[in-house]
Formats: structure tokens, sequence, C-alpha cells
């Protein structure tokens, strides 16, 4: 592969984002729309078994796709070699994910024959789907081009919106939509494969690359444990509080959950970058871009926790209506938690990057642990305000975990997170103490002074600036530009 093929930091961002954006909300129309064609009962024999579709989808890949970027990054492996064999992993992983998936079902729903239905015909498909797109997206946020993972997030989307707008017109079976559901994600992981087949070439003959396999129950711990963490607060209340609070906290949670994808789209970018900055030992050029990761992470949460925090009322009422305004101070604190959440990706990025995922497990496992007994004891006196703070100090363990982790913590300290995190802290404190309850003059006022930070730093004012001069070179670029390259051997 000719390296100057490759796109910028800037360039990639872009891509990732523009996809990341139009898919989700395609998906999402896709979900409204199926929801209105089923009635109640089928909508939740669809969500019961789109919920195992999703958590088999993981176990197909168990971490497998983190470990490839960082074994293609040393420079003398072979890509031919490595992709190959990165899918003779995940047919394995498949076929036993198949195995056991199917099992637990059965175990927990044989009684229920509908849903085993359902089940068989959403979950072959859609997982074998998942499985296959992450092959292609993978690949190509290893050669670092993401107009291509782009494409293929975007064919998946759009492939389910049609093929359910048809299957909706011609009147299908609810058994029928969910397989057509499953088939859709098939279809763009074909697409996928096709993608990578025309720029490396894919020999299930060539040998085993060994390097798949070390390390590879910590990063799948660690990848496990990234799934739980999100979904550790609605475990663990629904045996503390009433079914009602439970509610309003999942409300309040699951708003900065999706917004969370924002500042993960600069994680995915700089992701790849890293691993070849350390596995080439450029340990200075490694450090210059996981501190513009932090703060350009750390902003982009900030950004989004302004308006969260300040106009919570109001977008609890618009979004769900009057009668859910008690999530709206749950929300209000768990804005806080976005914020520490960005700059934990990047902090625990930089650890993967440099051969440290152990630590960055042990840091995980902490803070799910801590996070038991937080949401526990917090959640029993205080309720849902209690829960939405334990999900905060829980952000502030995995940090702290994290920061203690990294061997170039006090440059990161005292040049990123100490004064981005701090500046936040006093600009809220001292905009509550000025303006109050007028929250659009407050988000107003808070947006302009963080924005301030571009004028303070030189460093990521100089970075924005080459973002957008890239910007305007990305308009210019076809999305399937680079289709004819040279095919790497």
């Amino acid at each position: 592969m000719n390296p100057a093929k490759k796109n910028s930091i800037a360039v990639n961002i872009i891509h990732l984002f523009y996809s990341t954006a139009l898919s989700s909300a395609i998906n999402a129309i896709a979900l409204i729309l199926l929801a209105g064609y089923l009635q109640s009962h089928q909508y939740g024999l669809f969500s019961v078994a789109l919920a195992f579709a999703m958590i088999m989808g993981y176990f197909t890949d168990a971490g497998l796709s983190d470990i490839v970027l960082r074994e293609g990054a040393k420079q003398e492996v072979s890509l031919s070699r490595l992709m190959s064999s990165y899918i003779k992993m995940r047919t394995f992983l498949l076929v036993v994910t198949f195995a056991l998936g199917f099992l637990v079902i059965h175990l927990m729903n044989g009684d229920n024959t509908p849903l085993l239905h359902t089940a068989y015909a959403l979950v072959i498909p859609m997982v074998t789907g998942i499985a296959l797109q992450s092959i292609g997206t993978t690949f190509f946020r290893l050669t670092e081009r993401m107009q291509y993972f782009g494409l293929i997030r975007l064919a998946s989307a759009v492939t389910l919106l049609t093929t359910l707008g048809v299957g909706m017109l011609l009147g299908a079976h609810p058994l029928l939509m969910a397989m057509i559901y499953g088939c859709s994600y098939m279809a763009a992981g074909i697409f996928g494969i096709i993608l990578v087949k025309k720029h490396v070439t894919l020999s299930l003959r060539q040998p085993f690359h060994s390097g798949l396999l070390r390390n590879l129950g910590a990063f799948t711990l660690g990848g496990l444990l990234f799934v739980l963490l999100p979904h550790l607060g609605p475990i663990i209340l629904e045996k503390t509080i009433t079914l009602r609070e439970v509610g309003l906290f999942a409300v309040a949670y699951r708003i900065p959950q999706a917004l969370q994808q924002i500042p993960f789209v600069v994680a995915g970018a700089y992701y790849p970058v890293l691993f070849k900055h350390f596995h080439n030992q450029r340990f200075s050029e490694h450090f210059d871009h996981h501190l513009t990761q932090i703060k350009v992470m750390g902003l982009i949460g900030m950004v989004i926790a302004i308006p969260l925090y300040h106009l919570s009322e109001f977008i609890v009422s618009f979004l769900f209506g009057q009668e859910w305004l008690d999530a709206a101070l749950p929300l209000k604190i768990l804005a806080m938690m976005l914020i520490l959440q960005s700059v934990n990706t990047a902090l625990a990025d930089g650890l993967t990057t440099v051969e440290k995922q152990n630590a960055r497990t042990i840091v995980q496992v902490i803070a799910v642990l801590s996070g038991v007994l937080f949401y526990i004891f917090l959640s029993k006196s205080y309720g849902v305000v209690g829960a939405a703070v334990a999900g905060v100090i829980v952000e502030g363990i995995a940090l702290t975990g994290f920061w203690i982790c990294t061997a170039t913590r006090w440059k990161l300290l005292k040049r990123a997170i100490l004064p981005y995190l701090s500046f936040f802290l006093i600009s809220t404190v001292g905009i509550e103490w000025m303006l109050g309850n007028r929250a659009w003059a407050g988000t107003i006022l808070h947006t302009l002074l963080l924005l301030s930070i571009l004028m303070m730093d030189r460093q990521l004012r100089d970075q924005i600036v080459q973002l957008v001069v890239e910007k305007k070179r990305a308009w210019r670029m076809s999305p399937v530009e680079g289709a004819k390259k040279e095919r790497v051997k």
C-alpha cells in the first residue's frame, strides 16, 4: 500500500462525522417506521431479538479489530496475511457465537415459539452482516481511508431503509420484515468485503498471523466492560428504586449516551495513527497527537454538555413531554458525565496504543465494580439524582485510573486535562451565579466563553485552521476516490 494514499486525520474526521450522522439518522428513521408498521406485541418480539443480535454481534469481534489495528501498525506486517488471518478468526468466532447465543436464547425463551422464530430470522443474517461489515471497516481504519468506512455504514443504512420500505409497501409478514432487516446488514457486509478485495489480496491459504492471539483476553474483557458500563445503571437500579424512577434515569441517561458518538468520531480517526506512531518509535508524534485528541474530544464533549446542562428542562419536555420533567435534574448532572467520558476515551486509547491494554482493562474493572457500589448506595439514599451522581463518580474514577497509568500523565495534566476541566467548572459556577435561571442566556454565554479557549490555546488553534483547510479539499474528493488504487500484496 502506498502511504501517500492515506488521508490526514482531519479528512478522516470529516468522513467519520458525516457518515456517523447520516447513518444514525437513517437507522433511527427505519426503526420508527418499523414500529409504526408492526403491532406493539410484534415490535416487542423484534426488540428482544434485536438486543440479542447486537450482543452477539459484539462477540463475533471480541476485541479482535483493535488487535488488527495494533498488528497492522507494525512495518514488517503483510496486510494480506493479516486480513486473511482476521477473516479466519472472525469466521471461527461467528460459529461459536451462533452456537452459544442460540443456546442462551433457547434456555431463556424456549417456551416462546414466536420469539424463537423471530430470533432465527433476524439474528443469523444480521450478526453475519455485522461481522462482514466489521472486517471492511477495520481494514479502512487500519489504512486510514475513512471514506470507505463511511461508505459501508451509509450503504448499510440506506439498504435497510430501502428494503424495509419495499417490505411495508408489499405488506410483508412481520417475520419476513425481521429477515429483511437482518439481510440488509448482510448485503452491506458483502459490499464491504468487495471493497476490501479491491485493495488487498485475500487468501485463506496464507499462514496464520499469530500476533492476533497476543493479549486477546485483555482486549476481549476490555471491550465487554466498555459495552457493559453504559448499561450498568439500569441493571442495578431496577433492584434499588421504583420502575418509574428507573424510567426517569433511562430517559436522562439515553440523551448523553447518544450524543457521545460525536466525540467518538475523533477517537476513530486518531486510533490507527497513534498505533502507527508508537510501533514505529515516533514517540514525540504519538504524544502530540494524543494531546490534541484529548483537547479536541474534551472540547467537543463540553460543547455538547452546555445545552444539556443549561437547557435540561426544555430538552426533556420537548423530547418526552411535561410528564418527564423530573428527569431534567438528572440530565443536568449527567451532562458532566459526558465530558468525562470524552476525555476518558482519549486517555484509554492512549494506553491501548502504547501496549498497555492490561492497565486499561484493570481500570475498567475497578470502574465497573465501584459503579455497582455507588449506584446501589446513592440510589437508595437519593433516588434518581443519586444514581446520576453515581454515573459521574464512576467516570471520575475511570479518568483518575487512566491518568495514573499514562506515562506522560504530568504533561497531559498540565497542558490539557487540568486547564480544560478547570475552565469548564469555573465558568459553569460563574454563569450559574450570575444568570441563575436564564437558561438560554447561560447557554449562549457559556458557549462563547468555551470557544475563547481557541484564542488562548495556540496549538489547538493551529490544528483547527488545518482542519478547515483540509475540509475544503475533502469536499472536492469523491467518496469512492481511489477505487482503482493498486492492490496490496
